[in-house]
């Protein structure tokens, strides 16, 4: 039954590319495709025909990241090199003590800072979940609650707070695209005034005890991200399993 999935995938695969002017020479450049023209090993079937389909590759390797995109009716190739202010080897390693919060910045870009993100260190089922600020900003805030320790919510407020001046100071350089980042805005300006008021109910319960939290998300890997929907593959740490990341 595996193998006939596989089969009708390809089958799929290899019409979609007839009908395409695939740009081979960059696909074979960046390891996506193989000589003879087959997809890279890395991918599955379904990871392929998505990406033909217009969804983008995300590839995470120690700092750095790049998206691979399909563009002009799959006859260009978009390429955007990311990175990290910390290498994914230290985040791993680092979040097993307590939530890690990283930058991704945009290399070519003149105002690099493009995602905020957080690792959050599930002990129960022993997995590092990545966080937007943004994307996933209700769960993440609910998390960090979750945890009941000040001095953690504290730093995520913190977090929060520099993103809302950078947000600010991105909407004043940019007017042609104001709209846009006020409703970031607003999502940030929204989850530091949930976090006072967690902060507030904390510190009026703070003599009734502590109840025992833990995350409870049915992740599959040593590291995922929160977005369901995404998938990548690259070059990995040891303990790391990759993952395929997609999205429109």
């Amino acid at each position: 039954m595996k193998q006939q999935k596989i089969r009708t995938a390809n089958n799929k695969i290899f019409t979609i590319m007839q009908n395409h002017n695939l740009p081979t020479d960059e696909l074979k450049n960046f390891g996506i495709i193989n000589d003879d023209l087959t997809f890279s090993k890395k991918l599955n079937p379904d990871d392929t025909e998505k990406f033909l389909r217009g969804y983008t590759i995300v590839a995470d390797n120690d700092k750095n990241r790049a998206t691979f995109q399909l563009t002009e009716n799959s006859t260009q190739l978009k390429v955007i090199f990311l990175e990290r202010d910390m290498s994914l080897s230290k985040i791993l390693a680092n979040s097993k003590e307590k939530v890690q919060y990283t930058n991704i910045k945009n290399l070519s870009s003149h105002d690099p800072l493009i995602e905020k993100k957080a690792f959050i260190f599930d002990i129960e089922t022993g997995k590092v979940v990545e966080f937007d600020f943004i994307t996933n900003a209700k769960e993440l805030t609910a998390i960090i609650a979750d945890k009941k320790e000040p001095e953690e919510l504290n730093r995520y407020k913190n977090e929060l707070q520099k993103l809302k001046v950078f947000l600010q100071d991105k909407a004043k350089k940019f007017p042609e695209i104001a709209t846009e980042i006020y409703n970031d805005l607003n999502i940030v300006s929204r989850e530091i005034d949930s976090v006072d008021s967690i902060a507030a109910d904390q510190k009026h319960i703070s003599n009734g005890g502590n109840s025992e939290i833990q995350l409870n998300m049915n992740d599959h890997g040593m590291y995922e991200d929160a977005n369901r929907n995404r998938e990548g593959q690259e070059e990995s740490p040891e303990g790391y399993e990759k993952i395929r990341e997609f999205r429109r």
